[in-house]
């Protein structure tokens, strides 16, 4: 009888595999694919079933760890649930393990975001952290070194199949519109995400979206754009974090920028008090944190022009936010590189930033015609190198320089990342 089975390889599922044998249990693992990754990894005394999922094993087994890939709505995996078979994830496998206190986050956006602020906070506070789970190391991989506090980003799917989580400080950021062809509506992405409140010591909610507030617990702190609690205040004409309306640190000095990422800075200096990282640490965190690359990322400030690099603003919707999320902190003029494949996309909403956000806006790639029809704003280069030399002449100090291309990378660059470093790598040319 295979007493336990893991439900799909990969990085997680490796993990996981690793984990039962330095339980000694031998898993059998299970994967639709004919050639999962990480197979080359798999030890050799671990029997791997590739193929279309056979309900008959899956009913047999003691306990399935399902892949947060796969839904709980597949018919096999349904068919074990109603056999009795125990069906989690690799987070709940780690919360049952885990010793030291967990800070969990969700939402839609920001995750990655927060979750490596409290881990760098964490640390800059002396404190052994283990950061992973949706993001870099995968959960169960934690457990291998010493930790006093936990990070996690989860997943909606992740938290599908968690039970026992009890974090000491939980947050959803924020809440909208994803993963519709896994859930019947938002109500069911909703539901999911809401797992992470369940049990939790200290809940933190996003004051600007009632979708993040528990359904029936009590909130412990919020943070929003305004005044109150983690919030934002006015304070000797500039723009400043606080809490409870003590002016903590101004805006203009972070390294990352937009409304959003202040929104990331209040929810992490939150989850950090629910846990009792000094605020001295926080700040310093926050002072020099550039961001996650190529997501409104701090390149350099060159001669006073700060240079941004958000490469993975590949379609018309992330620009626009970027553009609105700088917009607050540019004093002088803003130029915006944007272009490449537009995947069909319609450019208009980008026309009534033209002089009115977007003072220059600078084209290239497959589609720079479609761009450059958009107002006299906008003018053509060559390719990315072009751009940036055209921004710096076009910039004095208090510009800002924003790589959004709203367009995909595939006609010049392998992906995005890569025009991303393409892009930092000139700017720190200059």
């Amino acid at each position: 009888m295979n007493k336990v089975i893991i439900l799909g390889l990969g990085k997680t599922g490796l993990s996981c595999v690793h984990y039962f044998l330095r339980n000694g249990v031998t898993p059998t693992v299970v994967d639709t694919r004919n050639n999962p990754p990480g197979q080359e990894a798999l030890p050799e005394q671990v029997p791997l079933v590739c193929g279309p999922l056979d309900a008959t094993l899956l009913c047999q087994a003691e306990m399935i760890i399902a892949s947060p890939g796969m839904a709980l709505a597949t018919p096999a995996l349904q068919a074990a649930l109603q056999a009795g078979v125990e069906v989690i994830g690799d987070i709940e496998l780690f919360v049952r393990a885990a010793k030291a206190p967990i800070v969990a986050i969700t939402g839609s956006n920001g995750k990655s975001t927060v979750t490596t602020l409290v881990g760098d906070m964490a640390a800059e506070a002396g404190l052994s952290v283990g950061v992973g789970g949706n993001i870099g190391t995968p959960a169960l991989d934690l457990l291998l070194q010493p930790a006093e506090l936990y990070v996690l980003e989860l997943s909606s799917f992740q938290l599908e199949t968690t039970f026992s989580l009890k974090a000491a400080a939980a947050v959803i950021l924020n809440l909208s519109e994803d993963h519709l062809d896994r859930y019947e509506g938002m109500a069911g992405y909703l539901a999911a995400k809401q797992r992470i409140h369940q049990g939790a010591e200290h809940i933190i909610s996003n004051r600007d979206d009632a979708a993040t507030v528990p359904v029936s617990q009590r909130v412990w702190r919020s943070f929003g754009l305004d005044e109150q609690q983690y919030g934002r205040v006015m304070h000797h004409d500039r723009l400043w974090l606080a809490v409870d309306g003590e002016p903590l640190l101004a805006v203009s000095e972070m390294k990352i920028v937009g409304a959003h990422n202040q929104m990331n800075a209040l929810a992490a200096m939150a989850l950090c008090d629910a846990v009792g990282i000094a605020r001295n640490a926080q700040l310093a965190v926050l002072r020099r944190f550039q961001g996650l690359p190529h997501r409104c990322q701090f390149v350099r400030e060159h001669n006073g022009v700060r240079w941004i690099n958000d490469s993975k603003a590949t379609n018309v919707g992330s620009t626009l936010a970027a553009v609105s999320g700088v917009a607050e902190s540019v004093q002088g003029k803003l130029v915006v590189i944007a272009g490449g494949q537009g995947k069909g996309q319609d450019f208009s909403p980008l026309q009534s930033l033209l002089g009115n956000g977007i003072d220059h806006l600078l084209c290239f790639g497959q589609d720079a015609e479609v761009l450059l029809a958009l107002g006299p704003q906008a003018e053509r280069v060559e390719d990315l190198d072009a751009a940036v030399t055209r921004a710096a002449a076009l910039t004095q100090a208090g510009d800002w320089v924003l790589l959004a291309p709203a367009c995909a990378s595939l006609d010049m660059f392998r992906n995005f990342e890569q025009r991303g470093d393409r892009f930092r790598a000139l700017v720190e040319a200059l």
